[in-house]
């Protein structure tokens, strides 16, 4: 009986590990249709842009655009010899600036490396830190009505202490230094603190507007001037020089398809997400084969506690 039920829990196991690796695979696996000749990698920056590992929902899906995938995958992109060009397929609102700094170094560090072309195709918006990473681009192309520009660096902050006050709640701090509690919300900002901010925002925005003469190859006064914080439509964007040319996703494959000798729409190489029906069915499935052995396993051991309570 005991050799029954190992063989059985052993093809359990089995069939269970070969049917999720049907349903979802890895996270991270790589959609290619064929032998990788000359192709393309497509670097997918969707959602805010925010620093470490990608987080998850309940779905188990990713989310926003994290400065560790996008790192890794523009790394495996530089080891990959098929890979001829990056594209950046870009629909975020910005982010952080730390994580547009750590995602841009390692854009810089690609094209110093294997000098291949960088293209960007821009979707609803690539606006702030989402344009932080797109003036890395040699070409960037953007719709007429996508929604760029905003180039510029803010620090949110709310001053409560009134609202407190009206529902009876007042804080006390024991603080280490003058500073350590700037930017409380329980209490106005001193002068002081806001010009301590104030100097922090205008060092990541010269640092934001060096990226964009840079990659732009534009004077720094002329980007200075677009740098008011406002946005653009692709089609304002290109007028004033922050978008090469007006056209969609396939259009920046065909001119990445172009820029390595190859007709027409490339092969691509990009990393896929798991979706939400992977993930439910694999974690239902799981659930049943798991429920079904440990039910063997209950009947075997009642079986065997009979003919003891027997004697």
């Amino acid at each position: 009986m005991l050799k029954k039920i190992f063989i059985s829990a052993i093809l359990l196991i089995a069939v269970l590990s070969f049917v999720v690796s049907l349903l979802s695979g890895k996270n991270n696996d790589e959609k290619v249709i064929a032998a990788p000749a000359d192709r393309v990698a497509v670097i997918n920056i969707e959602g805010t842009i925010v620093s470490g590992e990608p987080g998850e929902n309940i779905w188990g899906e990713t989310t926003g655009a994290s400065s560790g995938r996008l790192m890794r995958e523009i790394r495996e992109a530089a080891a990959d010899s098929s890979v001829k060009a990056l594209v950046l397929r870009i629909n975020s609102p910005g982010g952080s600036v730390t994580a547009a700094e750590e995602v841009g170094r390692e854009l810089k560090r690609f094209k110093e490396i294997t000098d291949k072309p960088i293209i960007t195709s821009m979707g609803d918006s690539a606006a702030s830190a989402a344009y932080w990473l797109a003036a890395y681009s040699d070409t960037i192309y953007a719709n007429p009505s996508t929604l760029t520009g905003s180039i510029g660096v803010y620090m949110p902050y709310m001053n409560t202490q009134e609202l407190f006050k009206k529902i009876g709640i007042y804080t006390t701090k024991i603080k280490s230094g003058q500073y350590k509690d700037i930017m409380s919300a329980d209490r106005p900002m001193t002068p002081e603190e806001q010009q301590i901010l104030q100097n922090m925002v205008n060092q990541m925005f010269e640092n934001f507007v060096a990226v964009i003469a840079e990659g732009r190859k534009m004077d720094i006064t002329k980007v200075k001037a677009l740098a008011d914080g406002r946005v653009y439509t692709g089609q304002q964007a290109q007028a004033v020089g922050l978008v090469d040319e007006l056209g969609n996703y396939y259009d920046a494959l065909e001119a990445a398809g172009k820029a390595i000798g190859v007709d027409g729409i490339p092969e691509i190489k990009e990393n896929k997400r798991q979706k939400p029906w992977e993930v439910f069915f694999s974690a239902q499935l799981s659930k049943m084969m798991l429920g079904q052995l440990e039910m063997l396993l209950q009947k075997d051991a009642a079986g065997m506690s009979s003919p003891q309570a027997a004697r």
